[in-house]
């Protein structure tokens, strides 16, 4: 508004489950040696009994108490010590020095996290020494590639390696070739001309009943001073649509500019900011109005100085009782360009004096529109200057823990794009978000999008579901694309690429199904499905396709004399015609072979109709073009062993799959 600038901890008791999870039989596939081969692709799974615990957090009570804490004589017995080495007398003192900070202490002595994070990692206390070395690339002021280049290779098995957005949508047109995969229910959505304008259009909120949509424009182009005027526009939702989006008008929307509102849960109280206004304290201050009986707005009044400062002041949401009120504002004293600030109700019913939210939510950039879920202690907001990011601005989300907000997390590329994304808001069943985002191309000007709410952005997915991918020959990590789909609503979180040491991770909503599908040019698909019951661990072995040699399958035999398909060869041709529709550009030949019993002519007229019959059946499964299978029968002209027992002559009767790559 005016100015774009820069769970609770889910302790849920489960009953002790033992969960004996049925996997489908394993993929027999590998290639032809001296015996018939049978190919291994396996999953182990291990459930937790609970969710976990809250993550690592640091404590900084001086924070709203003093602007910048030093004490010279402490700090120059810290650096005597840790000059003699006597590392384990610095690090109690260290901590206690660290634990003092004020606001200003994160950028003038930002070289004290970082040391007290490189004696903790000393010590073997790697969890928290990387929330400290989080806290120096959240606050530095100097170069710090050296820094950052550190804790990347921290990282690099436990960060998450999403691919790129293009990718994934092809993925997801793959899989609607197949009925059992469900693609997501849908991408990000421009509102529509019935709610956006040719001007810019942001800071959505919804009434609790989920029917009115309050939103901020500037489409009124003449204002105080002829600058474009910031209004309040709203929206009613008849029969699924929104209609066409009218003004507050008066007296809420005036000559000054409002906007970035909020609204109580009985709808009686509206909560707004108004720039330049006369009883303004800052150039944008957050203001209160109340909602007659005759069904206007009235009582309109500056929340005042305990609230507001003499800076910029905007964009409130209220916590689920209504007691606390976040905003953000870029007035001095805090980390940033613009911080996320709260404040709360006293008995008197009064707002106490504001406090900054701490150095793990804002950073040195912008963090901006905060957003508190109406059910759930999680907060959104937009930041710039968060460690993990897609674009200029990203929506993260934070859980609130024993009184701490836990270390911000992207809600993923879904959502966030190049340009910039603020103002994100949802419904009070999470089943739709509403968000302002701006295209790369067109930074400023900003419109109102929706869309079915993607699993990342979940308050809820914070069950943790984590694997490993192994080569069951060599036990070495693969290379892949891990999605998870669920498959009771059709969400899809975004397809990430298994980590350099063969592990992936996802967080996921508890009590849930989902189909987790694993694919490479180097395997056949794998396909899972789980029904998550807490925090679960999942180990994948699978055999590496030889692309010289051609494949055969011990579950593919005819019935003597037949040609039909029968049920225990689906699951094995289901998974090579899935690999064909995962890998658009690979080509598949079918080779069919019969012993050296019987008629010569018939034999070859048998083995081209099961051929013919395989590849009839991959067409019809995945619905691709007969260009790319090749079927061949070559009778009993290429047996592998001369017949002398009924063992050769069965090793003889065999289909051959050959997987083609072509050149590039």
């Amino acid at each position: 508004m005016g100015k774009i600038t820069s769970l609770m901890k889910r302790l849920f008791l489960l009953v002790y489950l033992l969960l004996t999870f049925l996997l489908p039989a394993a993929v027999q596939a590998q290639q032809i040696t001296n015996v018939e081969p049978e190919a291994i692709t396996e999953a182990k799974i291990q459930v937790s009994e609970l969710q976990p615990t809250s993550e690592f957090h640091l404590d900084f009570p001086n924070l709203n108490k003093i602007p910048y804490y030093h004490d010279r004589k402490k700090l120059s017995l810290i650096n005597r010590l840790e000059k003699r080495r006597q590392y384990g007398k610095v690090l109690p003192l260290l901590e206690e020095y660290v634990h003092n900070f004020g606001i200003e202490n994160f950028y003038k002595d930002t070289e004290l996290l970082w040391r007290l994070g490189q004696l903790l990692e000393r010590q073997g206390n790697t969890e928290k020494a990387k929330a400290l070395y989080r806290l120096v690339l959240k606050h530095h002021r100097s170069d710090a590639r050296t820094i950052i280049s550190y804790y990347d290779s921290l990282e690099q098995n436990t960060k998450d390696y999403y691919v790129p957005l293009d990718y994934y949508y092809e993925l997801v047109e793959y899989r609607k070739s197949i009925a059992t995969f469900k693609p997501p229910q849908g991408v990000y959505l421009n509102m529509g001309y019935a709610i956006n304008s040719p001007y810019a259009d942001y800071g959505p909120t919804l009434n609790d009943e989920n029917e009115l949509l309050i939103f901020t424009s500037k489409r009124n182009v003449v204002g105080l001073h002829n600058r474009t005027n910031e209004d309040l526009y709203f929206s009613k939702q008849n029969n699924g649509f929104w209609e066409e989006a009218q003004s507050f008008g008066k007296p809420i929307n005036s000559i000054y500019n409002e906007g970035s509102a909020c609204l109580s849960r009985d709808g009686k109280t509206l909560y707004f900011a108004r720039c330049e206004a006369p009883d303004s304290y800052g150039n944008c201050d957050i203001y209160v109005a109340t909602r007659q009986e005759d069904g206007s707005w009235g009582q309109i009044r500056n929340l005042g100085q305990n609230v507001n400062s003499p800076a910029w002041d905007s964009q409130p949401t209220l916590s689920q009782n209504e007691d606390t009120l976040y905003f953000a504002s870029d007035r001095l004293g805090g980390f940033g360009l613009s911080d996320i600030y709260f404040t709360h109700k006293t008995k008197s019913g009064n707002w106490a004096p504001a406090q900054n939210l701490g150095p793990v939510v804002n950073t040195r950039e912008s963090e901006v529109s905060p957003f508190l879920h109406p059910k759930f202690q999680v907060l959104y907001f937009s930041s710039r200057g968060q460690l993990n990011h897609f674009g200029d601005f990203d929506i993260y989300k934070t859980y609130q823990s024993r009184g701490h907000w836990q270390e911000p997390r992207n809600i993923g590329p879904l959502v966030n794009g190049r340009g910039s994304e603020y103002y994100f808001t949802i419904d009070a069943e999470s089943r739709n978000l509403y968000y302002a985002r701006s295209e790369a191309n067109d930074i400023q000007n900003l419109d109102l999008y929706s869309f079915p709410l993607p699993m990342e952005a979940h308050p809820l997915a914070v069950t943790k579901v984590e694997g490993t991918l192994r080569d069951s020959v060599t036990n070495k990590p693969l290379s892949a694309v891990v999605s998870v789909i669920d498959l009771d609503n059709g969400i899809e979180i975004s397809s990430k690429y298994v980590r350099p040491d063969g592990s992936f991770e996802f967080n996921l909503i508890d009590n849930a199904r989902y189909l987790i599908l694993i694919q490479s040019p180097d395997f056949f698909t794998i396909e899972r499905e789980l029904e998550l019951r807490g925090d679960t661990s999942l180990d994948f072995m699978t055999s590496v396709i030889d692309y010289s040699i051609p494949l055969v399958f011990k579950n593919i035999e005819f019935d003597p004399m037949q040609s039909d398909i029968t049920p225990e060869m689906e699951p094995i041709l289901d998974e090579v015609a899935y690999f064909l529709i995962d890998h658009p550009t690979y080509l598949l030949e079918i080779a069919g072979h019969t012993d050296s019993a019987g008629d010569a002519e018939f034999n070859q007229v048998l083995s081209q109709d099961r051929a013919d019959a395989i590849k009839r059946y991959i067409e019809r499964k995945v619905n691709i073009g007969s260009d790319r299978i090749e079927a061949i029968g070559y009778g009993s002209s290429k047996p592998i062993r001369e017949e002398q027992t009924e063992e050769d002559r069965r090793i003889n009767r065999r289909v051959e799959f050959k997987i083609i790559k072509l050149r590039q």
